[in-house]
């Protein structure tokens, strides 16, 4: 069983599910168990620019702190303690969200749905590695803050 530790305490062994081997925060967290895909496979037929913004975003994430890339049957997601990130390849675009602790209100985010006041999933859609930019990538650090349950809102 894996831990993850946070800077403020947050030290629990992560639950690791006896089928599929996926690491939770709760204990018997409530999933799907499937093997998981090839990351390639999710890439097959899409442009190079999608592939290329998902590698950027990875680059990004990697410097954040440890993490896995979980490629699930119908997305890719990034997973600390917690899934803070998910991505969709589609053949011209990335559609991916990300879960952050407060609520931004942006045009780059096509949807967002509140399913906690700390777990707010902010919908977007990405085309090309130059929209990795420095905003893009200070969200990706308060989603992964909350993936670490670390979940302090920063101001924008």
């Amino acid at each position: 069983m894996g831990t993850t530790a946070g800077n403020d305490g947050v030290d629990r062994p992560l639950w690791e599910c006896p089928i599929c081997g996926r690491t939770f925060a709760n204990r018997n967290q409530t999933h799907t168990c499937s093997p998981l895909r090839d990351l390639g496979d999710h890439f097959r037929g899409k442009s190079l620019e999608v592939r290329a913004t998902f590698d950027a975003i990875v680059d990004a994430a990697r410097q954040l702190g440890p993490m896995t890339i979980l490629p699930e049957k119908t997305r890719i997601a990034l997973h600390s303690r917690m899934s803070f990130a998910a991505f969709m390849p589609r053949r011209h675009w990335l559609n991916g969200h990300l879960v952050l602790a407060r609520r931004i209100d942006s045009p780059r985010f096509s949807k967002i749905e509140s399913f906690s006041p700390n777990n707010i999933l902010h919908a977007f859609r990405l085309s090309s590695p130059s929209e990795v930019d420095a905003q893009f990538v200070g969200w990706l650090e308060e989603a992964y803050e909350v993936g670490m349950q670390r979940d302090t809102p920063r101001c924008e």
